[in-house]
């Protein structure tokens, strides 16, 4: 199969997420200008540059606006991102539901907050990481916002370190398939890299 991206009987969203996977989901936090503690998952997230330590995700415009998350970012300029591990699973689907503006997921989802260290937004209450940020850009991407936020402060619980250090093997984080289909990290192997 080929397939045009401008070929509308296609759906492009459901062909990017059904083939660029797994995709890490950058769970949101951020605080309106109102004071309404927003959260929402993205997979539309990564990493992006290490100096200065920069970390990206894109919603995607809705028909009549920018996201929740997309005008707090905007008018503030920080927000947190939470690592989604499997205990988090079921509560990261529920902020997933669109509440109006005025109502936070951290309430609907009957999740605790837990003050950030550098910036106002609040993070989980007991995630296995989360990073603080500053917002550094915002790209209007077609029909996406792209938010890169300058990481300040990095939140990381003392049971996923070995020796201080952040241990992968102890962190059963969530990756986002296509539809309603998750993936956790069952089955790890290491390669070495070649000289």
């Amino acid at each position: 199969m080929q397939i045009d991206p401008r070929d509308d009987t296609h759906s492009m969203y459901r062909t990017l997420t059904g083939l660029v996977v797994p995709r890490p989901i950058g769970w949101i936090s951020t605080r309106s200008s109102a004071g309404v503690d927003n959260l929402a998952p993205y997979s539309f997230f990564n990493a992006v540059s290490v100096d200065p330590p920069i970390l990206m995700f894109s919603p995607i415009d809705r028909p009549d606006g920018l996201t929740d998350t997309t005008l707090n970012v905007r008018e503030t300029e920080e927000f947190v991102v939470n690592l989604v591990t499997n205990e988090f699973a079921d509560a990261m689907n529920q902020t997933s539901a669109e509440l109006p503006s005025s109502e936070s997921e951290f309430d609907d989802a009957d999740l605790e907050r837990e003050a950030a260290a550098v910036v106002e937004p609040p993070r989980v209450a007991g995630v296995a990481a989360a990073f603080e940020c500053e917002l550094h850009d915002v790209l209007d991407v077609g029909s996406s916002s792209l938010v890169l936020g300058e990481v300040v402060s990095v939140y990381v619980r003392d049971d996923v370190t070995t020796n201080g250090k952040v241990d992968t093997s102890k962190l059963d984080i969530v990756g986002r398939l296509s539809g309603g289909s998750y993936d956790r990290i069952d089955n790890r192997f290491e390669m070495e890299r070649p000289d």
